[in-house]
């Protein structure tokens, strides 16, 4: 993930603009509202759980679970037609909310690059949970050791950490060392190139990748 790696639009760019933000610290703000933990001009990402929704936009968003629930488990990520309303079943599980910002047509072309799971690697995985106009939603794992090509990202895409861990990434020459706690998002921009791989426990995570 770009940090994190995960290839392709997927995951992890390098140079990135992460706007990473953390998971760490509680879910909600003391005063019961949803914690802002990134926002830009292509989307913005709440965490909470489902009984502190309050400051969370009422519009379409994914909503990822951080930890198995009695109606989903962690990581089963799904479009919600209004993400601020409560749903049956999520109301004491830790949330992130991923609300896409609605972008101009005719803007410049998408550059060349990879979707997510389309770049040369090893020991990863992905399966698409879903897609639409808005996002393709997909649950990625780096088993311990995987490696993960030069890669160039095609579509900004958002990276929610489900388990942590350790990504040696490398962007434009230089190569450093990510570690991501649970419920940490991050932000890799389109155009963006690196390669990586895991050098901790293995990894899970939901992408988010938004359409032009």
């Amino acid at each position: 993930m770009r940090r994190l790696t995960f290839g392709a639009a997927c995951l992890a760019a390098s140079a990135t603009l992460a706007a990473s933000a953390g998971a760490s610290g509680s879910s909600a703000r003391a005063d019961m509202r949803a914690a802002v933990v990134l926002d830009n001009a292509r989307v913005r990402a709440f965490k909470t759980t489902g009984a502190s929704l309050a400051g969370v936009a009422h519009g379409p968003g994914v909503v990822i679970p951080l930890e198995d629930g009695p109606a989903r488990k962690a990581g089963d990520a799904y479009w919600a037609s209004d993400a601020a309303i409560p749903v049956t079943g999520t109301n004491t599980s830790p949330l992130v909310i991923v609300e896409p910002k609605a972008v101009a047509k005719g803007g410049p072309p998408s550059p060349a690059g990879s979707k997510p799971g389309s770049a040369t690697f090893v020991g990863m995985s992905f399966k698409t949970l879903f897609e639409n106009e808005r996002v393709t939603a997909i649950r990625a794992r780096m088993e311990v050791n995987a490696r993960e090509g030069v890669h160039t990202h095609a579509s900004d895409t958002l990276v929610v950490h489900l388990s942590g861990g350790a990504i040696e990434d490398t962007a434009n020459g230089t190569t450093k060392v990510n570690r991501w706690k649970p419920g940490d998002v991050e932000f890799e921009s389109r155009g963006s190139s690196h390669s990586a791989r895991n050098v901790g426990q293995a990894i899970d995570v939901v992408l988010v990748a938004l359409k032009p």
